[in-house]
């Protein structure tokens, strides 16, 4: 009985993940078929189902995690361009950034973004963050002490990531994304480096500093992303505010000072103008909603209400046109 009772939580308890695990399960399967290609237009297939799946996978998440997301994939893009086409510290099997590398840095994003709330991290906290940094420092301190002797490389790189990953994780209030992402580019960068879809340089080139394949902790690199990611974001809303405001400021129409002067000289000397033109007018010029009523004499009440159509149809042309009459009641 007590058997079953387990059986029957264990969905509801798993729920929450199933997208992780759908992740987790999807990259190195992607980078497996990616080592057994050898023409192009394969891998642009694996890119194109990548975006797709990354489509999909953001239709779970908020819109604002969802523009997150695909800020995430241009900035990502760039990164990508500068660390392995220009700088050359890693390099792609194609000698390329291949169309899937995009798409895959925001599923990663994705898998850190939705981790913020999952049951563990809102169960345990900054348990979850002092379990995943005590397992960056042991990768860490492996890169400069076991691992070469079995690899021959000294990960100095990946220690050197270490401090900066530390701090965001401790101090950021997104901390819970840096500890996830932690967990997704380990995973990422073994099965990567192990199936050869990439490898890191023994010594980074400009910098000379050498570096394990992969390097422990190069997810201190995306805190650095993340950081990118929300000032382009700030740029973004600000640039679109902008643009909105100056597009409602040239759509209000105004009326200067001339056309308000003239229309102050008509109304003044008794001439034909109706209330509702003269109502409209005043609205416009004023900014005012509500427009200032205008009353017309009794002697041309009868006259503005048969012209009134005519006024407001060729308004402005009719009153900018017309010169300045003087008119006996």
């Amino acid at each position: 009985m007590r058997a079953s009772n387990i059986r029957s939580a264990l969905p509801a308890r798993l729920k929450p993940y199933w997208l992780h695990a759908y992740l987790l399960t999807y990259t190195p399967l992607l980078l497996l078929a990616d080592s057994r290609i050898g023409a192009l237009w394969q891998q642009w297939a694996l890119g194109a189902l990548t975006f797709v799946v990354l489509y999909l996978a953001t239709l779970k998440a908020p819109r604002e995690q969802r523009l997150q997301v695909w800020m995430c994939v241009i900035v990502a893009t760039g990164f990508e361009v500068f660390g392995s086409l220009i700088w050359g510290v890693y390099r792609y099997r194609l000698h390329n950034v291949p169309l899937f590398v995009p798409p895959g840095h925001g599923l990663v994003y994705l898998f850190g973004l939705l981790a913020m709330t999952t049951p563990v991290v809102q169960q345990h906290g900054k348990r979850v963050a002092h379990f995943v940094l005590a397992a960056a420092g042991a990768w860490a301190v492996a890169g400069l002490t076991v691992l070469p002797i079995l690899t021959g490389r000294f990960d100095l790189q990946g220690a050197m990531c270490l401090p900066v990953f530390v701090w965001f994780v401790l101090r950021s209030p997104r901390w819970a994304l840096f500890a996830a992402i932690f967990i997704a580019t380990g995973e990422l960068e073994i099965f990567g480096t192990s199936f050869g879809n990439w490898y890191w340089l023994p010594v980074a080139p400009w910098t000379h500093i050498p570096s394990g394949n992969p390097p422990s902790v190069i997810a201190g690199g995306y805190c650095v992303i993340d950081a990118s990611v929300l000032l382009a974001m700030r740029a973004y809303r600000l640039g679109l505010n902008t643009i909105m405001t100056r597009i409602a400021i040239t759509t209000i129409p105004r009326i200067g000072p001339s056309m308000r002067l003239l229309l102050d000289r008509r109304v003044n000397s008794g001439e034909l103008v109706s209330p509702a033109s003269a109502n409209l007018i005043w609205s416009l010029s004023s900014g005012e909603n509500t427009p200032k009523p205008i009353t017309a004499t009794t002697t041309n009440r009868t006259m503005a209400t048969m012209i009134q159509s005519e006024v407001i149809d060729q308004w402005p042309t009719k009153i900018s046109s017309s010169p300045v009459r003087n008119s006996t009641p």
